[in-house]
């Protein structure tokens, strides 16, 4: 009989587009073909050019999130072949990158209010049927990308993806977007698509034994990895998984950022999954060994990596029921959809909410709500927070909501009435608008644009007037990217000093005056309603 054995609860899973930590916008086409032209090869030509720059930078803490590669001179020679395989590998998509350039660049010189319908003429080859020429009402033109035909074309190519296995030993990961996987050791890398389906088996074998050698063939393994792929997996078996909760209070669990599980004995929902491997450096946290068999729901309150994780999700795929997204506001370059980004990845059963849309769910209902700022001022539409009720209790999860306009949950209270809890993100600083979206950028923005135009949260004050119109009795900040498992995707480094902890200790403290129970949540808590 062959041997049995389980995957290792601290193996790491790194999902990879070009060898480059894949997020959402890596795998719609239109963003994707920026990003490579825009930002990975400028990124990686500056490290081949000056290694010794990227070295210096990432000595001082503040530079970990910015544009510099995470290795030392030795790794030159793999980059500039990484360099030249992405140039070789990926034409058609830098090929789009130019023409989305170059066709925006023409709009901005040749629409000038005139019909648009001479302009199709002039649609570079790589855009034509892909792409609607549009203004808006004050006669400023866009593209509008036809997205699901982009996914049926060439430009979606899954040969690109692949996972990077390896065993982690601590929480400390360097910063994922900026520095891609070249071969080290210690790592497996398993070239293929997402959606593969032999990857619910593999991530199976967390729980449930499977045989190796099967698994070793299914994923295609490289004869000389193959002893350090068995070298991932035990005999030993994992605890077994928790029971189906079936008690009668409302349990919410929090696993860390905007994490949230919320369970009855009908339903278990999670929120914006990120999932700690394990136990590491004596904080205590929930990990996947603590997640139900079947999650009824998962829910994505945006587009950004740190809420939308693939190497969580692709590894919960086969425990999932069903998906709900923002509903998308139809083709603009920097807001791809997410529904189609879900499906394209193999997760078959992704549903979109609209705000104020309610969809039943056993013993309630999840209700989209209006999500304002921490996307720059840019038209966002895949941004929604989630109103959860259940057996007459009502759970908020605003995620990065800037309250931007206090009149807004004015007129969702008169909607909706008062709300029990509210976890609300306070990440007031934010980055530049340049930091996630520079890539996307068809023209250049000044300097004071920039920083004025910030991926932000709310700040007390803005936060406070949530609590007075939604009159909770319970307030929670999560999402502040504290969790040590967390910052290789975040870069985010905070001291006591830090505004984002100044402001929430305030928001903490001003609840509390009013009898509000309130905290800044940190690596784990566990609520009843």
């Amino acid at each position: 009989m062959a041997t049995q054995a389980y995957l290792k609860q601290n193996v790491i899973v790194e999902p990879l587009i070009n060898q480059w930590y894949a997020w959402s916008y890596l795998i719609s086409p239109a963003t994707a073909a920026m990003l490579i032209a825009n930002s990975h090869l400028k990124m990686m030509q500056s490290f081949v050019n000056a290694p010794q720059v990227h070295v210096s930078a990432l000595k001082n803490p503040a530079m970990r999130g910015g544009p510099f590669l995470n290795y030392g001179p030795e790794k030159a020679g793999a980059i500039k072949t990484l360099i030249d395989d992405t140039i070789s590998e990926q034409p058609l998509l830098l090929e789009l990158a130019g023409a989305i350039q170059k066709f925006s660049d023409l709009l901005t010189t040749e629409a000038n209010g005139f019909s648009l319908e001479a302009l199709y003429q002039k649609v570079p080859e790589p855009l034509k049927g892909y792409v609607e020429l549009v203004y808006d009402l004050n006669s400023f033109p866009s593209l509008r990308f036809i997205e699901a035909l982009l996914y049926a074309s060439p430009y979606f190519n899954q040969s690109s993806q692949s996972l990077c296995l390896s065993l982690s030993q601590s929480d400390e990961r360097p910063f994922a977007l900026s520095t891609p996987q070249v071969n080290t050791d210690g790592h497996v890398y398993l070239r293929m698509p997402f959606s593969a389906s032999v990857l619910d088996e593999f991530f199976r074998m967390k729980v449930e034994p499977g045989a190796l050698e099967p698994i070793k063939e299914a994923l295609g393994v490289a004869a000389p990895d193959q002893e350090l792929f068995e070298s991932f997996f035990t005999t030993e078996p994992p605890p077994p998984p928790p029971a189906r909760y079936a008690e009668t209070p409302i349990r919410i669990r929090y696993f860390g950022h905007a994490c949230i599980l919320v369970e009855t004995r009908d339903v278990a929902i999670l929120m914006d999954p990120v999932i700690s491997y394990q136990q590491f450096g004596g904080i205590d946290r929930y990990t996947y060994a603590d997640l139900p068999e079947t999650i009824d729901y998962v829910l994505i309150t945006h587009n950004h990596q740190d809420h939308c994780m693939f190497e969580t999700l692709l590894q919960l795929r086969h425990r999932i029921k069903q998906v709900i997204v923002p509903k998308n506001n139809g083709g603009s370059l920097a807001d791809p959809s997410l529904k189609l980004v879900l499906q394209n990845i193999g997760f078959p059963a992704v549903r979109e909410i609209d705000e104020m849309e309610s969809i039943a769910v056993p013993g309630g209902a999840i209700i989209g709500l209006p999500f304002l700022g921490e996307h720059a001022d840019l038209n966002i539409r895949t941004k929604m927070a989630y109103l959860i009720r259940l057996d007459d209790k009502s759970i908020l999860c605003a995620a990065d909501s800037n309250n931007l306009e206090p009149a807004l949950y004015k007129h969702i209270h008169q909607q909706l009435g008062d709300v029990d809890v509210v976890f609300l993100g306070m990440e007031c600083d934010g980055g530049p608008l340049s930091w996630l979206y520079g890539p996307l950028l068809t023209k250049p923005l000044a300097r004071k644009f920039d920083q004025s135009r910030r991926l932000s949260g709310s700040d007390c004050n803005r936060g406070m007037e949530i609590v007075k119109q939604l009159r909770p009795s319970q307030v929670y900040v999560y999402a502040m990217g504290l969790e040590p498992w967390l910052t290789f995707l975040t870069s985010i480094q905070y001291t006591d000093q830090s505004r984002p902890i100044i402001e929430s200790n305030q928001l903490v403290e001003a609840c509390r005056s009013r009898g509000i129970i309130s905290e800044r949540l940190f690596g784990h808590k566990e609520i009843f309603l």
